[in-house]
């Protein structure tokens, strides 16, 4: 073969590439609307398919009614919105700091937020989203920069391992005071018993709503600085070369992943291990590209955390498992096996 037609042979197939991703991105897509589906068919009450379909379309049961369309509907949509803001946000983190083991969840970002509504339930009695969504927003802030500011300190600086143990360790600190503050005031945060552990279930009415425009705001954020980030993510000097402003995209990166991590957190509480798990698989499709990770990881992200949902409606039927212990169940394991891989370079 001559290098004439190598070099044909190769663009060739850098231009099916782009089509092999739209479709893998349309299959992605179906997979989550198969995953939202079956959110709405299955739950601790047992509806036939017909009736959970009519419930939908044509409404005849107002028993039916109400279990699909104001409970498992609210449910699974805040579940997709949650699921992209973590995914997003986990996506972003690991590209910007070119930390493989990057995540909201493992950094303590969710924790802080956690930690910061708990203080506002606690102290000032704030029991509603869209009062303690500014709480959850501060935390996410604090706790990513004072990971940072504590990772620093080390020898080698701030290394993806010491980031990780740091986050781990402040997580549990975080959660730890959580539980302390929650113990003070139980009759006011009985209402919140399971949104410390991460759950889509039982929230409060209008939670999407509050927090919907902020994840969207977000997710648009990233997106548009997908090309940016991908800079960042070869290197500081090669950024610089190319004319990105990298301390700019660093910031406009933590304000996103705040924005993110916050209304995530307010929401649902805090559940970790989706933005670490989904972009690791997701460059296993895409590749390096961070435009082509973000828009994945926005996709199947909420596919993982519905997922989750349903396995735990499933493994104590008919009690509940939270969705944010089934993604521990699943991360932890993930995240020791990335460890083991940074140990020995391979990441």
């Amino acid at each position: 073969m001559t290098a004439g037609s190598t070099h044909t042979g190769n663009r060739a197939a850098a231009g099916r590439a782009p089509r092999v991703l739209l479709v893998a991105l349309l299959a992605s897509l179906l997979l989550l609307a198969v995953v939202a589906a079956l959110s709405l068919f299955i739950g601790s009450a047992a509806l036939l398919p017909g009736t959970v379909w009519r419930a939908v379309t044509a409404p005849d049961d107002l028993i039916a009614q109400v279990t699909v369309t104001d409970l498992r509907l609210p449910r699974t949509l805040l579940g997709i919105a949650v699921g992209a803001a973590l995914g997003t946000a986990g996506a972003v983190a690991q590209a910007v700091t070119r930390n493989p083991l990057a995540d909201p969840g493992i950094l303590g970002v969710s924790a802080g937020a956690g930690l910061a509504v708990s203080l506002s339930v606690a102290l000032w009695g704030v029991t509603r989203v869209e009062g303690y969504l500014w709480f959850s927003f501060a935390g996410a802030f604090a706790a990513s920069v004072l990971v940072y500011l504590i990772a620093l300190r080390g020898p080698q600086g701030a290394t993806p391992i010491r980031l990780t143990l740091v986050g781990v360790a402040l997580s549990a600190v975080f959660t730890g005071m959580s539980q302390s503050l929650a113990m003070l005031r139980p009759t006011v945060f009985d209402q919140m018993r399971f949104w410390g552990a991460g759950t889509l279930a039982d929230r409060p009415q209008g939670t999407l709503e509050v927090v919907l425009p902020f994840i969207l705001v977000g997710l648009v954020a990233a997106l548009l600085t997908g090309r940016a980030t991908n800079a960042v993510a070869m290197g500081d000097d090669r950024a610089r070369s190319l004319g990105v402003p990298v301390g700019a995209v660093r910031a406009a990166s933590a304000l996103i992943i705040t924005v993110l991590c916050g209304a995530a957190t307010a929401a649902v509480g805090p559940i970790a291990f989706i933005g670490l798990m989904v972009p690791h698989a997701v460059r296993a499709i895409t590749g390096p590209d961070q435009r082509w990770v973000l828009t994945f990881s926005l996709v199947l992200s909420p596919t993982l955390l519905l997922a989750a949902d349903i396995a735990g409606r499933l493994l104590v039927r008919p009690a509940e498992l939270q969705a944010g212990i089934v993604t521990a169940l699943i991360g932890a394991p993930f995240l020791v096996w990335l460890v083991r891989r940074a140990e020995r370079g391979n990441l």
